[in-house]
């Protein structure tokens, strides 16, 4: 993969928009999503630059995360899946055993992941039997739980049916989920806490969810365009000896290794095992991490031939700044 990492993306603004305290969460063809603290609004992507009125709004918890469907949602709550219409009445609902929450309000790891053709979506539920007791009560007398695998579901986003279920190997506290353009495959991500991520590349079929693959300590992202090879993002998490970088990288589903490997310390003009160009050196001068390091947060494929790579960054005597390469996907095999 190639990038212009010195030099400042060509970019016209196509507009501005007061959304605070919104959030851009999807953006495809013409049609945007917009999340607020309690509300998914449904946009024209024109109209929203313009200032206009959203198509739909929907009432959502400001804890559960949603994604879009025809119009309303699909809402992930902790003890049930509902999908709401645009005039907020619901459509299905799909109750399951409660997400385990101790250091706050339980609540969902993550967005729903509507299929590209609008009729599947995917969720992640915890297993059925919900938890157990095990071990000595918590200090506060309250029984200590222990839960089972988790279980990824297939659901018909018209009338909330499971069509597949497969459990997985993770007892996730964030859950992210790619679908390949076509709908062929489906990437899913789990973060354990102290295990970092586990992935798997599922393939939905007649017969139900089939595991082509996975990888450890990455995050699935996407796919490189026009090919089934996932891209996932590895950060540097230092939970192991050589967790030291952040890397992109891209995957054959039939691999255990990745194909590709991208460090993206080239991207901030720092090497790999060096200091940093736009850091203060004395933070870090042994090549180690620095809390001035940028931070990778996301891969978006924007189109066949372009990714955007974003990360936040606090250095020294700065405000903290969000950063942005745009890189040229030539390169990547395909």
């Amino acid at each position: 993969m190639t990038s212009p990492a010195e030099t400042p993306i060509d970019a016209v603004p196509a507009g501005t928009v007061d959304t605070a305290p919104g959030t851009v969460v999807t953006a495809e063809g013409t049609v945007l999503a917009l999340r607020r603290e309690d509300r998914l609004e449904i946009y024209d992507t024109e109209t929203f630059l313009g200032g206009g009125a959203p198509l739909s709004a929907v009432d959502v918890p400001a804890t559960a995360p949603a994604a879009p469907l025809g119009g309303g949602a699909v809402i992930a709550e902790a003890d049930r899946i509902r999908s709401v219409g645009a005039d907020g009445g619901i459509r299905w609902e799909l109750p399951h055993p409660p997400w385990l929450g101790r250091s706050g309000p339980a609540k969902a790891p993550g967005a729903p992941a509507v299929s590209p053709d609008g009729t599947l979506v995917g969720v992640l539920v915890p297993a059925p039997d919900g938890g157990t007791e095990c071990g000595e009560p918590l200090p506060d007398g309250l029984p200590r739980l222990c839960r089972g695998r988790d279980v990824l579901l297939l659901v018909d986003a018209a009338d909330g049916r499971i069509r597949a279920a497969r459990p997985l190997n993770s007892r996730a506290s964030v859950v992210t989920q790619r679908w390949h353009p076509g709908g062929r495959l489906l990437g899913v991500s789990c973060w354990t806490a102290w295990y970092s991520w586990s992935t798997w590349w599922v393939a939905p079929r007649r017969d139900g969810l089939h595991l082509r693959g996975g990888t450890r300590m990455r995050e699935v992202v996407g796919f490189v365009p026009g090919t089934e090879r996932p891209l996932t993002l590895r950060r540097a998490e230092r939970l192991a000896p050589d967790d030291d970088r952040d890397e992109l990288a891209v995957h054959d589903i039939t691999a255990d290794e990745p194909v590709v490997r991208y460090d993206l310390a080239e991207l901030t003009g720092r090497e790999p095992d060096g200091p940093s160009d736009d850091t203060d050196s004395a933070d870090g001068a042994d090549g180690g991490h620095r809390e001035s390091d940028a931070v990778f947060e996301d891969v978006c494929t924007l189109n066949a031939g372009q990714l955007l790579v974003t990360a936040r960054q606090q250095l020294p005597g700065r405000r903290p700044a969000a950063r942005h390469w745009l890189c040229s996907a030539a390169t990547l095999p395909s």
